[in-house]
């Protein structure tokens, strides 16, 4: 919990009153916990990470890294304590394949990863950067060395994209954000193959107004399934005369028709504030795209770019993230 004392303006210097707000994500001491000086060839900037726990119980994040030309690649890191002393791979992990994949000339960006038990891979999804605009590309690993590459599977403008871990009614289950003329808002699609997608339905909107996210939502990490439903941390973006804040918010969708919005937070419950966050290539940019899960089941650790410059993190329990929404969530 963290309180804020406001003076009473007719009472200089005298507090009267006490205002509370509910802190879901502590960030970690050692915070950031990567940046270009880690990396063992010359890079820009570390960001954007996908986050996954390996079998040997090793944090392995897949962290967009863009080099002195403005494309990004992805490369992996390794730690056993998720927190510190990584290990990264000496070089690009995931590098842009341009010429089997047009769709990927201008790079690749923002992984998010899922175990997918059925295929007993991993399965990436990632924005593939072309000559028409961000789209949607998937890839499956066992080991994140080698790669099999299923192409774009979501046309441009799309990105902000992560695969269920579980079918859904017989079908692959797709998150995305594609960006038309209703606006920039999330959406799920259904494949029998990861290669054909149909069944669009949207799962979120952006709001309209003065709303912390009324500009545009997308997903942050992979949607986390619990016993409540599919428990959803989504970014929002508010423009101002400054530029644009990514905040994050929660939601809740049904486990069996993860369409169906059950509950929403009117609130941001995690946003810019740390120097590492609020000053960098892009100012004012907390933008998760990975997480683990503690052994306890609860504590999740929250992977997030900074300001599109670092990598940090923030942890929460997932219990007190469900609570929250139980108390200050409602369909909207």
């Amino acid at each position: 919990m963290t309180v804020h004392r406001d003076p009473d303006p007719g009472t200089a210097g005298v507090p009267s009153a006490v205002i509370t707000y509910e802190t879901l994500f502590h960030r970690t001491e050692t915070n950031p916990i990567l940046t270009a000086a880690d990396w063992p060839y010359p890079v820009h900037t570390v960001f954007n990470a996908g986050a996954t726990l390996l079998r040997d119980g090793t944090t392995l994040l897949l962290c967009r890294v863009e080099d002195r030309t403005g494309r990004s690649h992805l490369c992996a890191a390794r730690s056993n304590d998720g927190v510190r002393d990584w290990i990264i791979d000496p070089h690009p992990t995931f590098p842009a394949d341009p010429e089997n994949h047009p769709e990927e000339l201008w790079g690749v960006e923002d992984p998010r990863i899922t175990w997918v038990e059925e295929l007993g891979r991993y399965a990436v999804a990632y924005t593939a950067f072309g000559k028409g605009g961000p789209g949607v590309s998937l890839a499956l690993t066992e080991d994140f060395i080698h790669f099999e590459r299923c192409g774009l599977v979501m046309q441009p403008d799309d990105k902000d994209a992560a695969l269920l871990p579980r079918r859904i009614d017989g079908m692959y289950a797709l998150v995305h954000r594609p960006i038309a003329e209703g606006g920039a808002h999330i959406w799920i699609s259904y494949s029998p193959d990861l290669r054909s997608w149909g069944g669009h339905r949207m799962m979120l909107h952006a709001r309209r107004g003065g709303w912390w996210d009324a500009n545009k939502v997308g997903l942050s990490p992979p949607l986390i399934e619990t016993t409540h439903g599919w428990l959803m941390l989504y970014h929002g973006v508010r423009y101002n005369p400054a530029g644009s804040l990514y905040r994050l918010g929660v939601a809740l969708f049904d486990l069996e028709n993860p369409a169906e919005l059950l509950l929403r937070g009117d609130e941001w419950v995690f946003g810019p504030e740390a120097a590492y966050e609020t000053h960098g290539d892009v100012n004012n940019v907390t933008f998760p795209c990975g997480y683990t899960v503690a052994p306890d089941g609860d504590t999740l650790n929250l992977y997030y770019g900074a300001a599109d410059t670092c990598i940090a993190m923030a942890t929460g329990s997932i219990r007190e993230i469900l609570d929250w929404l139980d108390r200050h969530g409602r369909i909207s």
